[in-house]
């Protein structure tokens, strides 16, 4: 793996578990990839002709053999309470989707952008809700999380290895606007990891472990 940010390198060569996690993450990314959306367990939904989906981005934020998840606050109108990349919809201001994510991580848990190494996109990933996610996989250094007042309840990590491990995953089910839908879980201890978020890391595992 080529890294020409110097900051990066000395922390990679005094840090070996990072080093790990940047070449197998590295490694992965140039694995193929297949499509990813809410509907890949459901294919007998029918999408809408002529949708149109809003572009956004999430950053995969790896810590150290860690992952840095947000727990959604509880009276939010979308997703309350679910377990979530810090990430947003693009705005006009971002020059780019992975500066869109590293903007919402900053004001979501006060990660600064220069704390983090971009290592690529994952495939974006289409929402019920009608938006396309495209989650950036990075490294991340050394900060102190602070969770956005009035929008995230929680910042905490998971084990990178437990969300890489396909034999985690589960296929569960319920009602959806009156249909039962299928999703991935991959749940860690009092974290019930769903939706998307499972979606987006089962395919990174995937590939890890292709």
């Amino acid at each position: 793996m080529n890294l020409t940010r110097k900051p990066w390198v000395s922390r990679l060569k005094k840090h070996p578990v990072m080093r790990s996690d940047a070449d197998r993450l590295a490694a992965a990314l140039l694995r193929p990839a297949g499509p990813s959306s809410d509907f890949d367990l459901n294919p007998d939904l029918a999408l809408p002709a002529g949708r149109v989906l809003r572009p956004a981005a999430v950053l995969v934020a790896v810590q150290a053999g860690r992952l840095i998840l947000t727990k959604r606050a509880s009276h939010l109108l979308h997703h309350p309470g679910q377990i979530a990349f810090a990430g947003g919809k693009l705005d006009a201001g971002d020059a780019s989707l992975e500066a869109c994510a590293l903007r919402e991580a900053q004001e979501e848990i006060a990660l600064p952008p220069e704390a983090a190494l971009i290592l690529g996109r994952l495939p974006a990933h289409e929402t019920v809700t009608g938006f396309l996610v495209t989650p950036i996989l990075a490294l991340v250094g050394d900060f102190t999380p602070i969770a956005e007042a009035g929008e995230v309840d929680e910042v905490f990590t998971v084990p990178l290895d437990h969300v890489l491990n396909p034999a985690r995953y589960s296929i569960e089910v319920r009602l959806w606007r009156g249909v039962w839908r299928r999703y991935y879980a991959v749940p860690y201890g009092p974290y019930y990891i769903w939706g998307a978020t499972a979606r987006i890391l089962r395919g990174l595992s995937e590939r890890v472990q292709a």
